[in-house]
């Protein structure tokens, strides 16, 4: 299991590069479903970090899950998004900075959006969720 997630890990980070260097004519697609890449601030580094992101849209925002494939811990790019929610993201070949708002379990709107999101991407994220007892979060990234 492990070299499985190594791998996966491996073709993740090669995707979010290959969609950087093409400005985004490539790796929109690249998984089967759009993905979009985000761009964070680390919350104690400073640098900016790049993640691919498989996403749906719900009107003009951008729905993202916090899965990290169903790991008890957060991706790290959720904790950035706690301490700076401001955001740029890359849909195809268009840039755009964003506002960042966590969804967690228990809003209003979660089961709405977990459904849209669960339903866009082949029901994986109900996979993640049942590897994890924690709950997933989900990212609602607005364009401003």
């Amino acid at each position: 299991m492990r070299v499985a997630a190594q791998m996966q890990q491996s073709f993740l980070r090669f995707h979010a590069w290959a969609y950087q260097r093409t400005g985004g004519r490539l790796g929109h697609h690249m998984i089967g479903v759009p993905t979009l890449l985000l761009e964070t601030i680390g919350r104690r580094s400073g640098t900016r970090r790049t993640n691919a992101l498989v996403y749906a849209k719900d009107g003009a925002s951008y729905v993202v899950v916090a899965s990290k494939g169903g790991a008890d811990q957060p991706p790290a790019w959720l904790l950035n998004l706690r301490a700076q929610p401001q955001v740029e993201i890359q849909v195809a070949r268009t840039r755009m900075r964003a506002q960042a708002a966590i969804v967690e379990q228990g809003d209003p709107d979660y089961e709405r959006l977990w459904r849209l999101v669960n339903d866009h991407n082949h029901d994986r994220y109900h996979g993640y969720q049942t590897k994890t007892q924690r709950p997933i979060p989900m990212v609602v990234v607005t364009p401003v």
